[in-house]
């Protein structure tokens, strides 16, 4: 499992609000596509500040390492 699939898996259980034990097939189905859902928005944030930070430092062409990991992240979330 690559950092970026691991950093996804953290994010998306940050919003899981039960136990798996004390949720119905349904609501961990639901409380996982929450989590997913929630990480998404976290991430877009970040990559929001990231291009919000390019505009202002102009100079830095280059895809930043950072956006590219988070872009991954992104992905990773995608496919859990």
């Amino acid at each position: 499992m690559s950092n970026e699939e691991k950093k996804a898996r953290e994010l998306a259980n940050n919003f899981i609000s039960k136990s798996v034990f004390d949720m119905s097939d349904k609501e961990l189905e639901e409380q996982r596509e929450q989590g997913k859902k929630f990480a998404i928005i976290c991430v877009n944030e970040i990559l929001e500040n990231i291009e919000a930070t390019k505009l202002y430092h102009k100079e830095s062409k280059s895809l930043p390492l950072n956006q590219k990991y988070w872009l991954e992240v992104k992905e990773a979330i995608n496919s859990l």
